[in-house]
């Protein structure tokens, strides 16, 4: 079976990732499903706290096309599994330091869904620019390397 996971490829681009975290995920069977079908998106979602909980939200789970009609709602809030210390640290992170809380990526570990949620810095025009650059100059050295 292959590995499942779901990347926010926006995350590192928009953000200066400063620490990450592992979080479980609480999930209805529909969701599962779903999930291992690579039906989901994280590209605009983030994490809130209410409660001293995390949940994700904004994170988009299609419906799974075989259910009835006990489907899940796809744009509900998902609560986020971590361990007190860490959610102590990440919101002391977001008041003091003035970073955001992002989900990176979805994947699979010991039969269980985990998301990766890291702490970044939003980036500014510039920092952005520098890193299409950078980009460019690699493919351009690849392509080069590819030739010879």
């Amino acid at each position: 079976m292959s590995q499942i996971s779901i990347v926010n490829k926006k995350a590192r681009f928009e953000y200066h990732i400063e620490e990450t975290f592992e979080a479980g995920m609480v999930l209805v069977g529909s969701e599962v499903k779903s999930l291992r079908d690579k039906a989901a998106q994280l590209k605009e979602s983030y994490v809130v706290f209410k409660n001293d909980e995390a949940f994700v939200q904004g994170m988009h789970i299609s419906p799974y096309k075989s259910s009835s009609h006990f489907n899940h709602e796809p744009l509900r809030l998902r609560k986020l599994l971590l361990h007190a210390k860490e959610l102590i640290q990440i919101q002391r992170a977001l008041k003091e330091k003035g970073l955001s809380c992002i989900p990176m990526k979805v994947y699979i570990k010991q039969g269980k869904f985990k998301m990766l949620i890291g702490l970044g810095r939003g980036k500014k025009a510039h920092d952005k620019r520098e890193d299409i650059k950078k980009r460019e100059q690699q493919k351009d050295l690849d392509r080069g390397m590819s030739r010879k």
